[in-house]
């Protein structure tokens, strides 16, 4: 080879290179102009509106400067509000992922009827959260199915409101949270410890070892970063989306009982006619949202 055919060889790949880059980029581009104009965007909005003075989405918005933080931090009912969800949070998340888990292994053991197992643990995936809520309206009333079965096994005494009780109204949101979550979440565990070789299982065997050390020494491990990835995403639909079901079921009440920062949002957002502090709290939402997510990637040794 001679020495020009060296130096144009190189030259000549460098080009072809440079060109399907641009043609990458070419098809990327669309997908990155609406992911920053309808994600990105809106977040930036988020910060804006929090500075402003905005009684409701027909007044004339007035900056407002730090005033909403100020009232923010000053503001009981924060409190409150952040005491709620950190104990929907810490009494939910472990429990539902934990028993998640433990029903996927079980599921991936394909004893029989596992299948019907399967669509059963589904359904509540496929139940939207307005009929939820209506469900768990009929199931915990007064004329409910659970006060019902308590006067029919002769314990009237403990029938009650239990969603108008203060001291049940949060155990409810709770149960309903992980009734809600746990079958999904346990579909999507059984799916991933499929993957795993039988042969570690068998080899698990001849030593003699259980199906409980099998699943917490064998399998947790092996599945520890997907157990992260999947509790970081049930922590953000836990944090940011229970306001929904907190409006079908207590409206945040009896009193402030189960009143959360997301449910704060919406209340002073839409209720209260109040959107540059709803934003201001939707800030705060934000920041404790990532720093949750940093500690269970933290916690859980991921390596995504």
């Amino acid at each position: 080879m001679t020495t020009t055919e060296t130096l144009v060889a190189p030259s000549s790949a460098r080009g072809r290179r440079r060109n399907r880059d641009r043609g990458l980029i070419l098809l990327a581009a669309p997908s990155t102009i609406w992911y920053l104009i309808f994600t990105i965007g809106p977040l930036f909005a988020m910060f804006y509106i929090a500075f402003l003075d905005w009684e409701g989405l027909a007044a004339k918005p007035t900056w407002a400067g730090w005033a909403n933080f100020e009232r923010m931090f000053t503001d009981d009912r924060i409190l409150n509000a952040s005491v709620n969800t950190a104990i929907h949070l810490f009494a939910t998340l472990p429990i539902m992922m934990l028993l998640s888990f433990m029903l996927g292994y079980f599921l991936n053991l394909r004893l029989p009827g596992h299948r019907i197992l399967r669509v059963i643990l589904f359904i509540p995936a496929l139940i939207s959260i307005s009929a939820l809520g209506m469900l768990f309206v009929a199931v915990l009333g007064p004329v409910g199915l659970v006060n019902g079965f308590l006067t029919s096994a002769g314990l009237p005494e403990l029938a009650r409101a239990w969603l108008a009780d203060p001291s049940t109204a949060m155990i409810c949101l709770i149960v309903v949270t992980i009734w809600s979550g746990t079958g999904f979440n346990a579909i999507l565990f059984s799916a991933r410890l499929s993957g795993i070789d039988e042969d570690i299982y068998a080899a698990a065997d001849l030593d003699g070892a259980g199906h409980w050390q099998k699943m917490w020494g064998i399998t947790f491990p092996i599945a520890l970063d997907y157990f992260g990835v999947l509790t970081m995403l049930q922590f953000l639909w836990t944090f940011f989306g229970t306001a929904g079901l907190i409006l079908i079921l207590t409206q945040g009440g009896p009193g402030r009982a189960t009143e959360t920062l997301s449910w704060l949002v919406f209340r002073f957002g839409y209720e209260d006619a109040d959107v540059g502090y709803s934003q201001a709290i939707g800030i705060l939402l934000f920041v404790v949202g990532v720093i949750g997510l940093l500690v269970i990637r933290r916690f859980l040794r991921a390596r995504y």
